[in-house]
């Protein structure tokens, strides 16, 4: 086990806003291919209000409160194989932590933890680079090395406060929180702006504002207040995956896929036609007559825009 003296989680709390420095320039700081094999499923929360999110680019694709940019993997066989996260800059290694198990059940997550298994590094002029959620046993640091922009730093995991494999990337300039794609103010939100990363890294506005089982076609009020969501369910009960989008697209493809015990309950497609600021998709099926086999079921939605992946959700569901 190594933990580093710093306080992961407490250094995130204290963090505050943005002020001007020589700005870093960074690399990608995952091992993967936006919009095939990964995608940005949330950005830094540029909403100052209290159950309100704002992305950089004045739009939804964030969430309340978020402090970092979430690069989700879009399969559990590729977080089986290793994906590699890598330095984003030249830096030393300030702290990292690697005790932590891959739980999607988040057990004995706390605040001061949530980070999970993670690395810190230092740049110069006072930048700091984040990087969270590493797979138990994989990272590759230690406090006092030496990284070069591309250095592999550990695995993508699921340790900390996560349920699906991602890496929760974070920047902060002294103890201000800095957002990359757009480090300016994080009160103040702006449709183009200009970012850190080397390499632009492509924005889209359609993002999932929640996804999840239930055990009935919900109303959107319900996927809204979040009490459509069933973490449970009777194997007598249907089993239904909904989604509630953002700016999707006429045209995009969005993919229910669930799969139990016994293997797939459904692969479903859906091609959407009207495009809304938000919308709901449910779809499922009602339970066989002996019932659904007891355990664990995986869901998978994903929305494709001319072969890319857009945005991505897993969800998971106990059947009892």
């Amino acid at each position: 086990m190594r933990v580093s003296a710093l306080a992961l989680a407490g250094a995130i709390a204290a963090c505050a806003t943005y002020t001007q420095a020589e700005e870093l320039r960074l690399g990608l700081p995952i091992e993967c291919e936006i919009g095939i094999s990964c995608h940005i499923s949330d950005y830094v929360d540029h909403n100052t209000q209290p159950d309100v999110q704002t992305d950089h680019a004045c739009n939804f694709n964030s969430r309340d409160g978020h402090k970092g940019t979430d690069f989700a993997l879009v399969s559990y066989d590729a977080y089986e194989h290793g994906v590699e996260i890598r330095a984003a800059a030249n830096g030393t290694v300030r702290a990292v932590r690697d005790e932590m198990q891959d739980d999607r059940l988040m057990r004995g997550v706390t605040d001061q933890n949530a980070c999970g298994n993670a690395v810190v590094l230092d740049h110069s002029d006072g930048w700091q680079t984040w990087y969270c959620h590493m797979k138990l046993g994989s990272i590759a640091v230690q406090p006092g090395d030496q990284v070069s922009r591309g250095d592999a730093l550990g695995l993508v995991g699921l340790s900390g406060q996560t349920n699906h494999p991602h890496l929760h990337f974070q920047l902060l300039q002294g103890t201000d929180l800095v957002d990359p794609f757009q480090p300016g103010p994080l009160d103040q939100c702006k449709v183009d702006s200009a970012s850190m990363w080397e390499v632009p890294i492509p924005y889209t506005q359609t993002g999932f504002l929640t996804a999840g089982f239930s055990n009935q076609v919900p109303t959107l009020k319900a996927v809204s207040d979040g009490t459509a969501l069933a973490e449970r369910i009777a194997n007598s009960q249907p089993i239904v995956m909904f989604m509630n989008a953002a700016y999707a697209e006429h045209g995009d493809v969005l993919r229910f896929s669930a799969r139990g015990p016994d293997g797939i309950i459904f692969d479903h497609d859906m091609i959407l036609k009207s495009p809304k600021i938000q919308q709901m998709q449910a779809f499922g099926r009602k339970a066989p007559g002996n019932g659904w086999a007891t355990g664990d079921y995986l869901g998978n939605i994903w929305l494709t825009r001319k072969g890319k992946i857009i945005a991505h959700r897993f969800t998971h569901l106990v059947v009892e």
